[in-house]
């Protein structure tokens, strides 16, 4: 098991390429299944859950083809239902096959799926969606069951919840959808950026698509869809650690081939903290000079702030002046990194789904434990200032997420490196 051992005291200076998104080519990923022809997605970033994704899509009977950081996916009306527990459990995103293959197929036996643990996060609106749309699903021994022979019509379905639109919610029934009979209204829809360019890329197959960008998409089924060629646009999540890393070390990052006004509410809160942000047409500098101040910050649906960038925000509170407000509205129990941030001399205080951080001069170096994909780069960014080696744990979480987050950051001046875990001796030592 592989550990990452951050030196701090240095600051990040350079300029990179955010990487192809995560979150954006999992469910391009799977609407392979809807085609008739080869779908070609482009940009492919060098990530555990993608490497997970195409493990299942090859159980379900898709023909993959992977060279360098383009993947070319043919799918057939015919195959394997069944994506298994030991694949789906270890990643969320694994459940966005279930639609298509209802759709395509008309079965599916889809595990519950996994992925980071910070609190229940539950499947029901994409069960509520698909069952609108006639899918009959049932939960039966831990799997979502589907068929045999379900055929998908048209319907008004509404994915609104508590905690606002749900991103993969609205994947899911968008991609049953184009093949159902008829028409469908999804209301409340996701409107972040991965949503759109998924959109897109069925569009390109074939779609019928109307609303795309908004919270209202009305699909009008069709019989089959055909190929398509793609390109993933950055990730945003990632471009945004990097920028949060440059502010907190008093760094200057250039992170190129983004799209600034996907990063806007992050941006905002990055200048009321005493940074410098500039925006090219692709590409968001951030240079910061001195200690940062504090910031009261909500996690919202885009375009608001994203929870996806809440811990490694909160990471650089912990070094800023004053006291600093965490409103997660999205997950609330998404604040397993805190316990770890204390560790380091973070002085925090969680408080439901709020969090009130007390800025100190210093953190301290200690071993950490990393428990999700973000809360495992908040770590890191807080492992760059402080004081001395802090030595950071089950970093499987963030090569979920991060390709080679070691070595692009070391681009950058970060002192880190990765070592292998030895095994420990379950034997008891002789007396």
């Amino acid at each position: 098991m592989d550990r990452l051992i951050v030196t701090g005291g240095t600051r990040l200076c350079g300029r990179l390429p955010a990487a192809g998104s995560k979150n954006e080519v999992l469910p391009l990923m799977a609407a392979a299944m809807l085609a008739s022809e080869p779908l070609v997605i482009r940009n492919v970033p060098d990530l555990r859950d993608v490497r997970t994704m195409l493990s299942i899509l090859q159980r379900l009977g898709v023909e993959v083809d992977l060279a360098g950081d383009v993947l070319t996916l043919q799918a057939s009306d015919h195959g394997p239902v069944e994506a298994p527990y030991d694949l789906v459990s270890t990643m969320r995103a694994s459940v966005c096959v279930l639609g298509p293959l209802v759709a395509r197929r008309g079965a599916a036996r889809v595990s519950m799926p996994g992925g980071c643990v910070f609190g229940v996060r539950p499947v029901d609106l994409h069960v509520k969606g698909l069952n609108a749309l006639g899918a009959g699903i049932e939960v039966e021994g831990g799997y979502l069951v589907a068929g045999p022979d379900r055929h998908l019509r048209g319907a008004d379905v509404y994915l609104g919840s508590r905690f606002g639109s749900s991103v993969l919610a609205t994947a899911q029934v968008l991609s049953a959808a184009v093949l159902a009979e008829g028409t469908t209204r999804i209301e409340n829809a996701a409107m972040e950026p991965e949503i759109t360019r998924l959109a897109q890329c069925l569009q390109q197959m074939g779609a019928r698509i109307e609303g795309v960008g908004g919270h209202r998409l009305v699909v009008h089924g069709v019989e089959q869809l055909g190929g398509a060629d793609v390109t993933v646009g950055a990730d945003r999540i990632e471009a945004g650690t990097f920028l949060v890393g440059a502010a907190m070390t008093g760094g200057d990052v250039t992170v190129e081939n983004v799209r600034p006004h996907e990063l806007m509410a992050l941006s905002e809160v990055l200048r009321s903290m005493g940074a410098e942000i500039v925006e090219g047409d692709d590409s968001i500098r951030c240079r910061a000079d001195g200690r940062l101040e504090s910031a009261d910050v909500t996690t919202l649906p885009y375009p608001g702030f994203p929870t996806d960038l809440q811990a490694q925000l909160m990471a650089a509170m912990c070094t800023a002046r004053g006291i600093s407000l965490v409103t997660e509205r999205i997950f609330p129990d998404r604040f397993m990194h805190v316990a770890e941030l204390l560790r380091l001399g973070a002085r925090i205080r969680k408080e439901g789904s709020q969090a009130i951080v007390h800025g100190t001069e210093r953190l301290s170096g200690a071993t950490v434990m990393a428990s999700d994909l973000r809360a495992s780069a908040a770590l890191v960014l807080a492992g760059l200032v402080a004081d001395g080696e802090t030595e950071i744990r089950r970093v499987y979480h963030i090569d979920r997420g991060y390709s080679r987050i070691d070595e692009r950051l070391g681009l950058l001046g970060a002192t880190i490196r990765r070592e292998t875990q030895p095994k420990l001796d379950p034997q008891p030592a002789d007396w």
